[in-house]
């Protein structure tokens, strides 16, 4: 079953009507659903499509050659092409001139690459000198980003400026994994989005005929399971020496949140190296830093590291503490003793707000809201009325018409609704310069979003529960 992407098929249709020479670069992590999503758009198109192999440039050219010869009806016993050269300008040769619109996927185009660097250079000459006076489409697609951006769009690259549109693919939200998992309800969703993310592979192993629990416990603190190992694989496939940055990724993982506490953590010196592997990292969308709303990201002293992708947060904070358990047999004791009950919920809780901030983009784009807003994200600093630290776990704000929007999310069964409606208005002119403020309390249950809509006093609270979210 193929599930969202509506915006990427849109941009590849839109660019598959402009019967022109167009070419389409697609990145994103393994398992984001590339792959899903190019035959999805090509099945009912007339399409040359090949996926590169982590093999010899002589087995991919032939393995090429096997689809190309295929495609046009060659025989089988046809001899491969000497070179990707040839290949490419046969290929050319048989569509120049027609009218009938043409597709050429080429996906996991790094392994091909990397394997024979020539190929770059000989796919621009063929786009140069033939492909352009074709009324065909190229699709590039890889995995491997860090290639993908230097090799095929960075500007040393010899395909630079030959694309025509490109298409970074991530991870569903919480919405699409909804639909993934339509056979469980809005809790149940929520704990598996936090525990799994939107990678499509991921939720694909979810049964629906097990509780969350056990699914968990076989996919996760198993050495058989599916998933056991794989951050690992994807650390050890994106990066040459991945050691300090699993380490990295084990200390932000377990609370670290500052350079120098993440650099004492994963032992790294001298502490202002950290920096560079932060960044890989949230280039490959494992690690983000944020600043409270408002701040400069460039100059604010207060930025915050967190782990970006839910299933990478899970597992560092939960299964990379426990290999040790997990490969002597005892995973699910485990999981069962240091996972599973309230510090489950505190996790969740943390991920909740996530899924609270894409309510709000969504609500936004649809005009749900009591304004337009332009600005989204979280707050944290000193309240000066309190003498306390406070945050506030989501905000969407307009500075412009100076309306903001301040909400509270509560992952618990249990809560002093009104205490917590109080502490929220409290916190409204924590962030300057805005005049009009609405407010919203996002909770587990519709019990306690019944409590709180009887007790909200007025409209400018917002009242979202688990089951409004995914509505």
């Amino acid at each position: 079953m193929f599930v969202g992407r509506s915006k990427e098929l849109q941009v590849l249709n839109d660019m598959w009507e402009r019967s022109s020479y167009q070419m389409m670069v697609l990145l994103g992590r393994r398992r984001v659903g590339k792959t899903a999503l190019l035959d999805e758009f090509s099945k009912d198109k007339r399409t040359l499509y090949f996926t590169a192999r982590q093999q010899t440039p002589a087995n991919n050219l032939r393995d090429f050659s096997r689809a190309v010869y295929g495609f046009f009806n060659f025989p089988e016993s046809t001899p491969p092409f000497a070179t990707w050269q040839d290949a490419l300008d046969f290929i050319v040769s048989k569509v120049q001139g027609e009218g009938e619109r043409f597709l050429f996927v080429f996906d996991e185009f790094p392994y091909a690459a990397i394997s024979d660097n020539s190929l770059p250079s000989v796919l621009q000459i063929a786009i140069d000198h033939g492909f352009k006076n074709t009324n065909s489409m190229l699709v590039l697609c890889g995995s491997n980003e860090g290639f993908m951006e230097s090799e095929v769009l960075g500007y040393k690259s010899p395909l630079y400026g030959r694309r025509t549109g490109q298409i970074r693919l991530k991870p569903f939200d919480v919405f699409d994994t909804a639909r993934m998992l339509d056979f469980a309800g809005a809790q149940d969703v929520i704990k598996y989005y936090a525990t799994f993310g939107g990678t499509p592979y991921y939720l694909q192993q979810i049964q629906a005929d097990r509780s969350y629990e056990r699914n968990v416990t076989d996919l996760l603190f198993n050495t058989s399971g599916l998933l056991y190992e794989e951050p690992l694989m994807l650390l050890r496939q994106e990066l040459r020496d991945p050691t300090v940055y699993g380490s990295v990724m084990e200390a932000v993982g377990g609370g670290a949140t500052k350079q120098n506490k993440i650099a004492d953590r994963a032992g790294i010196t001298p502490v202002t190296s950290t920096s560079k592997y932060l960044k890989v990292l949230e280039d490959l969308g494992l690690l983000e830093r944020q600043v409270p709303l408002g701040d400069n990201p460039a100059r604010s002293r207060k930025g915050l590291w967190k782990v970006k992708d839910p299933f990478f947060a899970f597992w560092y904070r939960f299964v990379s503490p426990n290999i040790v358990s997990v490969e002597n047999g005892n995973g699910e004791l485990a999981a069962r003793s240091l996972v599973f009950g309230p510090t489950l919920d505190t996790y969740v809780g943390q991920q909740f707000e996530e899924v609270c901030q894409q309510w709000l983009l969504r609500a936004n784009g649809e005009g749900k809201l009591p304004f337009t807003a332009l600005e989204f994200g979280r707050w944290w600093g000193s309240d000066p009325n309190a003498k306390q630290q406070a945050d506030i776990d989501a905000v969407a704000a307009n500075s412009q018409t100076s309306e903001i929007l301040l909400a509270e999310c509560k992952w618990k069964n249990d809560l002093n609704v009104s205490e917590t409606i109080a502490t929220l208005r409290s916190r409204a002119n924590l962030i300057p310069g805005y005049e009009k403020h609405h407010f919203a309390l996002f909770v587990k249950t519709d019990g306690l979003a019944s409590i709180a809509r009887r007790q909200r006093g007025d409209k400018e609270l917002m009242v979202v529960s688990a089951n409004d979210i995914l509505a």
